[in-house]
């Protein structure tokens, strides 16, 4: 059982041990790394830590993802790891966790406090991310004041401050490349979809309904990261996916 500092740097963990693979010629420069799921099962942790992981060392420029292909090893690296490298940051998993259990309290207590003039900075924030979701920079400056939008319906200081400052915990070259995979504009349609449902429930009143739809919204947003570096990008995965029977189908 870990405890909750080695829970929350157990990415960073793993990341370590995939560096050392590296260093130690088990896993050569152009080699492919196993799946996902075989390097979760080797080491023993989660999928999606092993993803998490994986982004670190993409960021370092020690693993290259390649879309249809697979993760591959880009460049040697020493054992010695520094301690900008073992730096205990959160991971994204952790991150949507603590925003749902704050902002859901938050829009919670906004749809009961909400003013037309409220609602109507919200709605100009809405138009505004409608209008910019292929600029991957100006669509994540509407959200983050979508959020902190709401939190300044509540009308206090530290609400605004911390829900800024955790929106502002994914402006990292870690966040921006984990984006680089699993954000698009198809992605932020949907994320607008969602922002809208919590808008209505918050311009109706409905506390439990604003809730729950921030929760919704962070939820959906964890799974938008939670797709697989597996057999999304392993090429020979896909392949033997495909040749799978349909389900009801006898083997023969």
């Amino acid at each position: 059982m870990f405890s909750p500092v080695e829970s929350r740097r157990l990415y960073r963990q793993v990341a370590d041990q995939i560096r050392l693979m590296i260093a130690s010629g088990e896993l050569a420069v152009g080699q492919r790394l196993p799946a996902e799921r075989d390097l979760a099962e080797q080491l023993s942790v989660s999928r999606p830590t092993v993803r998490e992981a994986l982004i670190v060392l993409e960021v370092e420029g020690l693993v290259n993802i390649r879309m249809g292909s697979g993760i591959y090893v880009v460049r040697q690296h020493a054992a010695t790891v520094t301690g900008a490298e073992r730096e205990p940051v959160e991971g994204p998993f952790e991150l949507l966790q603590a925003r749902a259990l704050i902002e859901c309290a938050i829009a919670e207590e906004a749809a009961g406090r909400a003013k037309p003039d409220d609602i109507a900075l919200l709605d100009e924030t809405l138009t505004r991310m409608g209008g910019v979701v292929n600029d991957a920079i100006a669509v994540l400056d509407a959200d983050r004041a979508f959020h902190t939008g709401i939190a300044a319906i509540v009308g206090n200081a530290t609400l605004i401050r911390v829900t800024g400052e955790m929106f502002d915990m994914r402006m990292t070259p870690y966040f921006a490349r984990l984006a680089s995979h699993f954000e698009g504009p198809t992605t932020w349609r949907s994320a607008l979809d969602e922002h809208r449902a919590i808008r209505d429930a918050i311009a109706a009143g409905d506390a439990a309904g604003a809730k729950a739809a921030m929760r919704a919204h962070l939820t959906m947003s964890q799974k938008r990261f939670s797709e697989s570096f597996g057999e999304e990008f392993s090429g020979e995965e896909e392949r033997g996916r495909n040749k799978r029977p349909p389900k009801g189908t006898a083997k023969t």
